[in-house]
């Protein structure tokens, strides 16, 4: 199978990568930078979309870079990031004389709204309620195919949690203040913390990338399926895991106004306010997770 990757070069590009090439599949990556096994999004948009069967878009902006001010500009980019890339890809697959048999968006949980007791499974309906939440409308929606080339392509939006491992993503910042004693919840600890082990998040990738497994049309709408971890964690329980694996104290919470005012308070949400998310067709799907729960996921990730 050969697989076009937008974003590949990142943090769960790099590790479904790794995947596909292990399983024996050619991947060809979609980067701002020309090289061996690489086409740009320039070249994308000016020559079409190259041989392939199967196409996932990881691209985008970190919502959590901590180098970047949270202002207009950044907002910006988030959007363009994703959108823009997500409809490159998108604009490619239906014009193509022979499209890929599979299209994959990873997006985001940020569309269900916060709660502490209302839990989300993928049928979950939901409406833009926030900044971030719109930006998951509109970058599922740059990813919907026209009716025709709907017919022969399959959709899969993933809307993924936290994603946590050794080289990247959210323990990347977490490690260093945790290793230092200086670990502690944030804002009440009571939020619900959706999180997925990265190579969960590849192997959920990976297994919507196949071909349909019977000769019917694809569903003219997106299979969507929630990258999350089945097991439903608190932020308060994941600091304190995280710190008895580390053997540190996680004796210093981080007040939500402190937090707002590093961050911005439309992006701080993301660390203060969290949803009970199920991945109930992830499960159903036939996924098995190698890391369902969050002693497995951290064990492998700080290497204890």
């Amino acid at each position: 199978m050969r697989v076009l990757i937008g974003g590949g070069s990142g943090f769960v590009g790099r590790e479904l990568t790794r995947l596909l090439r292990d399983k024996g599949h050619e991947v060809t990556l979609i980067s701002r930078q020309p090289g061996p096994g690489r086409i740009t999004w320039k070249e994308l948009e000016s020559r079409g979309l190259p041989p392939c069967d199967g196409a996932v878009n990881l691209a985008g902006e970190n919502v959590l870079n901590p180098l970047r001010w949270w202002n207009e500009s950044y907002k910006k980019d988030l959007f363009s990031s994703r959108i823009d890339t997500t409809k490159a890809l998108s604009e490619a697959i239906a014009a193509s004389s022979s499209p890929p048999h599979s299209w994959v968006l990873v997006s985001g949980i940020a569309c269900y709204k916060p709660s502490l007791t209302a839990e989300y499974t993928e049928d979950s309906e939901w409406m833009p309620f926030d900044l971030l939440s719109q930006l998951v409308k509109e970058w599922e929606a740059a990813a919907f195919l026209p009716e025709n080339a709907a017919k022969t392509t399959k959709q899969v939006v993933i809307r993924a949690g936290a994603v946590l491992g050794r080289d990247g993503g959210a323990m990347k910042q977490m490690l260093l203040p945790f290793w230092l004693g200086l670990g502690g919840t944030l804002g009440s600890g009571r939020q619900p913390f959706p999180w997925i082990h990265v190579s969960d998040l590849a192997g959920i990738i990976a297994r919507s990338l196949e071909p349909p497994a019977n000769t019917e049309a694809p569903s003219p709408t997106p299979q969507v399926y929630n990258g999350v971890a089945p097991a439903i964690t608190t932020n308060h329980e994941f600091t304190k895991e995280l710190g008895r694996i580390l053997r540190r104290p996680t004796i210093l919470p981080v007040p939500e106004f402190v937090l707002s005012a590093m961050l911005g308070s439309e992006r701080a949400v993301i660390l203060t306010q969290g949803q009970k998310v199920i991945p109930l067709k992830t499960l159903e799907s036939g996924y098995q997770f190698m890391y369902p729960d969050l002693t497995l996921a951290l064990k492998q990730i700080v290497g204890s």
